[in-house]
């Protein structure tokens, strides 16, 4: 079978990832700066060859996936597959707030515990990662020989970049995830293979890099 090429994007900047604020699987827009960011990649996309186009059914991600698909004519496909980490109750706050009030919590997710769940109805890290590896797969499977664009979230991003390099769930991040970067992939059936992560050439350097999510 032939590869599936796959560019893989975060979507644009938020509000609430300026103020450092847990957005998990809350249905958070872009602001201003995240519109500028997704206009900037449908433009460095408009000379690739380009299958589907697949994104988190959350706006930021959808709106970030519009204006891909506004430039090649491809329809935007959800897929709730895509969606960020579910943080359970540390949806809606910031990391200073977290810590002050769940220390022990925050303990936990800045060990990164594998099996560790956020309070009603978190994801673990490892159910996070089951989840991605899923529904990459089943999306990948869908275009051999073809290239596809998946916009989807730090977590979700940050989960497939370990799948790629055969890292743990809990090793240490060393790799960036800037809003509105281009990350390439390839997928066979033996697996994930990493291209390139993190190109930010057509933001100009106006990424704003996310190191917890």
């Amino acid at each position: 079978m032939e590869a599936t090429r796959i560019i893989a994007v975060r979507h644009g900047e938020t509000a609430w990832n300026v103020d450092a604020r847990i957005q998990g699987q809350l249905d958070i827009g872009l602001n201003d700066t995240g519109r500028w960011q997704a206009r900037r990649v449908g433009e460095a996309l408009a000379a690739e060859e380009i299958t589907a186009v697949y994104s988190s059914d959350l706006g930021r991600a959808h709106q970030t996936a519009q204006h891909i698909s506004e430039v090649k004519g491809v329809p935007v496909i959800a897929d709730e597959g895509l969606r960020e980490r579910s943080f359970g109750i540390f949806e809606g706050k910031t990391f200073d707030e977290i810590h002050e009030t769940w220390p022990d919590h925050a303990h936990n997710w800045r060990k990164r515990i594998p099996e560790w769940q956020p309070p009603d109805g978190g994801e673990s890290l490892i159910e996070l990662r089951e989840r991605v590896t899923r529904t990459m797969r089943e999306l990948a499977a869908r275009h051999p020989g073809e290239q596809i664009v998946i916009v989807a979230h730090g977590g979700v991003l940050d989960a497939l970049y370990r799948i790629a390099t055969g890292q743990e769930v809990n090793s240490p991040r060393t790799w960036e995830l800037p809003n509105g970067a281009i990350n390439r992939l390839l997928w066979t059936p033996e697996g994930f293979t990493l291209v390139g992560w993190s190109d930010t050439q057509h933001l100009d350097d106006e990424a704003a890099d996310e190191t917890s999510f």
